[in-house]
């Protein structure tokens, strides 16, 4: 891991902090990894970050560099015979001075590449990927070398869960013939929307990513949920859908657009519920910290911190709320879909 630090003049007076920047950096994604920032003996705020690599396709080709280039340099790379700049975490196309234009509205109006970079939320997902094989791959080499003996150590962490998503959520809400078939992908929504909530929670690096709060996170995974209730949906469930049986014929016309809107709101309703959750307990958590740097008293800061830490324990069960709704939900889901209803 090649770490990145620069040194800035340390020009702001005490407490001088721009909240909303702080609070909006947070929660929004990055092309780098911020570590820490301290102030060395000669006054120079020193910034380490982990630079992320860019990837970047142009005129029919990837381009590739390290988020350094963009970050600690004023001069734009080179892309082809174009070059790029990075504004506002989002790439541009500009001529060999860098120049930005701006419309009327205050808007961007360079040409942008197409950006497949590993971004710090992207690193981050790829970590709690690295930790969640790690944990079921031990607990797996760990039944086999013992069997069914008495679960220890992680075993006896994860099998109460892993029984709990299987028989109170998968079997809880889908018929028992097919609940099955739907566990392993229940157990990994459960797990990895989890895990990622709790690494955002850790205020230090490798955590602070706000991945269960970025919006096309949440809408991949509602994505998933929404093949999951539709592609297995029983004869019944479509009949009920498109056909309404068993109501007059004159309220079909109503509630026909209403069952097929209703296949796009169910999971419009999970992705926006884990989104708005976990991007608001941040922001307040956030909130509560930059109250001291806002009203500049000494005695605010005893109030702040415990208000802090208590909004902070209250996200760790928020954490595991949040990943056990958005499961249970999609089993309902395809609990529903896949029954057989009488009309």
């Amino acid at each position: 891991m090649v770490l990145s630090a620069f040194s800035a003049n340390h020009e702001t007076e005490e407490g001088d902090v721009d909240v909303f920047g702080l609070i909006i950096g947070h929660i929004s994604d990055s092309h780098h990894w911020h570590i820490i920032d301290y102030t060395n003996r000669h006054g120079q705020t020193i910034h380490l970050s982990l630079p992320l690599p860019v990837i970047l396709w142009h005129d029919g080709e990837p381009w590739f560099y390290s988020s350094d280039e963009f970050y600690h340099s004023n001069t734009p790379a080179t892309i082809g015979d174009d070059f790029v700049v990075l504004k506002d975490e989002t790439f541009y196309i500009t001529d060999s001075e860098g120049a930005v234009q701006y419309d009327e509205n205050g808007h961007i109006t360079n040409a942008s590449p197409a950006d497949f970079s590993i971004t710090r939320n992207v690193a981050s997902m790829f970590l709690s990927m690295v930790l969640i094989m790690s944990m079921f791959i031990s607990a797996a080499r760990g039944y086999a070398r013992h069997g069914m003996a008495p679960p220890k150590g992680l075993r006896a962490v994860l099998e109460p869960l892993i029984l709990f998503v299987r028989d109170d959520i998968a079997r809880g809400q889908i018929d028992k013939d097919k609940a099955d078939k739907f566990v392993p992908f229940l157990l990994t929504l459960f797990f990895f929307i989890w895990i990622n909530n709790l690494i955002g929670l850790v205020p230090f690096f490798p955590g602070g990513s706000n991945l269960s709060g970025n919006i096309s996170f949440t809408a991949t995974l509602a994505v998933f949920s929404f093949f999951a209730i539709n592609l297995f949906g029983s004869r019944d469930y479509w009949k009920h859908t498109f056909t309404a049986p068993g109501v007059p014929f004159f309220v079909k016309f109503l509630l026909v657009p209403v069952e097929f809107v209703g296949l796009f709101t169910k999971p419009f309703a999970l992705m926006i519920r884990l989104f708005a959750n976990i991007t608001a307990g941040h922001i307040v958590i956030l909130s509560l910290v930059t109250m001291i740097f806002i009203l500049k008293s000494v005695y605010i800061a005893p109030v702040s911190i415990l208000l802090s830490l208590v909004m902070l324990l209250l996200e760790f069960l928020v954490a595991v709320l949040q990943a056990y709704i958005f499961t249970m939900l999609t089993a309902l889901f395809i609990g529903m879909s896949t029954s057989k209803a009488e009309h």
